[in-house]
């Protein structure tokens, strides 16, 4: 009985161990890496913004074609 309580008083104690060193090793970063991230965010904005753009341009003309003949 005692080992079950044991291995659950366990469990917190061992997840904030864990995420101590985890914070521990996670590092702000630096000017250059942050504007890295940005420009390939940027880049992904930009490509699913023309990505939806074509699709939307594609599907109009096929919408107004199938309910203009209904």
């Amino acid at each position: 009985m005692s080992d079950q309580v044991s291995q659950i008083a366990d469990i917190p104690k061992d997840f904030l161990r864990e995420g101590t060193q985890f914070v521990n090793r996670c590092t702000k970063p630096d000017r250059k890496e942050f504007l890295k991230i940005s420009q390939a965010v940027a880049i992904g904005f930009i490509c699913m913004g023309a990505i939806g753009f074509v699709v939307k341009l594609i599907h109009i003309p096929i919408n107004n074609i199938l309910v203009g003949a209904a």
